[in-house]
């Protein structure tokens, strides 16, 4: 007897973008730099993509490494790579040789389709790549490296063939691979199934609304809705920028891509005006926070902004006002989730309500399938004062792709045979059901036998109209094993002394919390992706004296 066909199976990526493609064809898609393209055109490109690979020997489930900027080409690639039936790989640009050669053999990446100037860095571990077997290179005004014996991207297209007959069935059972650094060890690759990651992060739909039940219903909702515009500022080799451009996509609507190589707010806003973006999807404080001081000082840009979107860090009380001053009902929102989750919900309150914890950044509206589990995996009952691992259940990733042993850890599963996928972040449940996230359990503080867990003293410390930014770590302690150690960065101009950032802190936070270092820095470092670099953070607290100092000027690092 034939093997019934799976019920996700119509939930494949790339079915679904076809159906809204044939829904909208000539609709705007995407804006990235001087390319505008239209559904129709985007399909299009993808497709002549996809029938390059398979005609270069790319199989279907075979994985292919995208490493690229935010650009149309990226898009256009991750789609063709579906398309093709294969599995994209998400490639961090910034990443050194090492990484790269551990990103590219771990995922078993049988083709590479990269920037001219960051192709370059995959020359010198070529060689230990002997599954990579096809190149493929897109013009960026870099030097073109011979050795790396590439295809020319768009000569691939224009001679690829744009029928989709030629190319493999997909399926919702397919995979979705997604790269994701965390903050120790090298990347693991979290491998979804395509239909779960739809489920889980991608299918936008309105309150009260069903889930689709078939792409037909996907391409309805797309014809019928608003196009908005989003302004996309995530990388989309992270998650944040790859689920809201994809999300987009599925609804119809348009993406704005900025192709900046760095972040001035001058610029994104002048993006963000002219293409009349209605939202800006953005990651935290760190963008959050010098796009809406600009726009204070040229309150008439961006007439059309009616939302702000943050991931992967809360925005701060002090952010939000400076949005707030800005334009009194502007939409401020912050998501939570991660590559392991999928989007589990939102810091934004339903209309007419209010949350628990309302005002600090950290409670979250969650969905029915989240929880937070006590150490023997049992969800706490609402109103729980004890702190659990904050899960989810159902539609979770199939593990980690290559490492069965972090996928026994991170995926376990409860007594009742119930599978969790754990985000690595803390927190309590609220009366309410509401989530109040403390933080990530890798970077907890156990000082005198009690746990700091360091975003909850972080928006406390930022929360200080003073504090542009901050970063808070263990250092270590004869007596107390780990003490709580920040690093701040002032506004511009700003003085403030030790005893004033500990009174802060002491009216807000039990004593233990409470700083017992501060050093003032010019930065805060930052990933990629806006969040705090804690690797950087611990090697400065490291070299902590205990020593005081002003916190007026701003060297180096000053401890007091």
């Amino acid at each position: 007897m034939p093997t019934p066909a799976s019920p996700d199976a119509p939930f494949s990526l790339p079915r679904l973008l076809t159906a809204v493609t044939e829904a909208v064809p000539d609709r705007v898609a995407l804006v990235a730099g001087p390319r505008r393209l239209t559904y129709r055109t985007l399909h299009d490109r993808s497709v002549r993509l996809a029938a390059h690979l398979v005609g270069a020997g790319v199989r279907p489930g075979e994985h292919v490494a995208i490493l690229a900027f935010n650009r149309a080409e990226w898009v256009e690639s991750f789609i063709g790579v579906l398309r093709a039936g294969a599995v994209p790989v998400n490639v961090n640009y910034r990443y050194v040789a090492g990484e790269l050669r551990h990103v590219l053999s771990d995922s078993h990446a049988v083709a590479l389709i990269a920037e001219d100037s960051l192709a370059a860095k995959v020359t010198a571990v070529r060689p230990d790549l002997p599954r990579l077997r096809h190149v493929v290179l897109i013009e960026d005004g870099g030097a073109r490296d011979a050795d790396l014996d590439g295809t020319d991207y768009e000569r691939a297209l224009a001679t690829a063939s744009a029928d989709t007959a030629l190319l493999p069935a997909t399926s919702g059972d397919d995979h979705y691979l997604l790269y994701t650094g965390g903050t120790t060890g090298y990347p693991k690759g979290v491998l979804w199934r395509q239909a779960d990651i739809f489920r889980a992060a991608l299918e936008r739909r309105a309150p009260g609304e069903p889930r689709a039940r078939t792409p037909e219903d996907v391409a309805e909702r797309a014809a019928r809705c608003f196009p908005q515009r989003m302004l996309v500022l995530g990388p989309l080799m992270h998650a944040a920028g790859q689920w809201n451009a994809l999300s987009m996509m599925l609804c119809g609507k348009r993406v704005v891509l900025s192709t900046d190589r760095s972040f001035h707010p001058d610029r994104v806003l002048e993006l963000a005006h002219r293409e009349g973006a209605h939202v800006v999807q953005l990651v935290g404080d760190a963008m959050a926070r010098p796009l809406a001081r600009h726009l204070l000082t040229e309150p008439g840009l961006c007439p059309e902004l009616t939302s702000v979107r943050s991931g992967g860090t809360p925005l701060t009380p002090a952010v939000r006002a400076l949005w707030q001053a800005w334009r009194e009902d502007i939409a401020l929102a912050d998501a939570y989730g991660g590559s392991e989750t999928g989007v589990c919900g939102s810091a934004t309150a339903p209309e007419g309500q209010k949350r628990e914890g309302d005002g600090d950044g950290r409670s979250f509206t969650m969905g029915g399938s989240i929880a937070v589990l006590d150490d023997s995996l049992r969800p706490l009952v609402p109103g729980s004062t004890r702190v659990g691992r904050i899960a989810r259940t159902g539609r979770i990733p199939l593990g980690y792709y290559n490492d069965p042993i972090a996928t026994a850890r991170t995926f376990p599963v409860d007594a009742d045979g119930r599978r969790w996928a754990l985000s690595g972040d803390y927190g309590t449940r609220g009366r309410d059901g509401s989530v109040m996230l403390l933080g990530r359990g890798s970077v907890v503080i156990n000082t005198a036998g009690e746990k700091v867990y360091p975003e909850e003293v972080e928006a406390v410390l930022k929360a200080h109209p003073l504090v542009e930014d901050a970063i808070v770590v263990p250092a270590p302690d004869e007596r107390l094993g780990q003490r709580v150690t920040a690093l701040v960065s002032l506004a511009p101009g700003a003085e403030l002394g030790a005893a004033q950032l500990r009174a802060h802190c002491r009216g807000r936070l039990a004593g233990f919390k409470v700083p017992r270092s501060v050093h003032v820095v010019d930065r805060v470092r930052r990933t990629a992706v806006g969040k705090q670099d804690y690797r950087w953070a611990a090697s400065v607290a490291r070299k902590d004296t205990g020593t005081a100092g002003s916190a007026g000027a701003a060297p180096e690092h000053a401890a007091f």
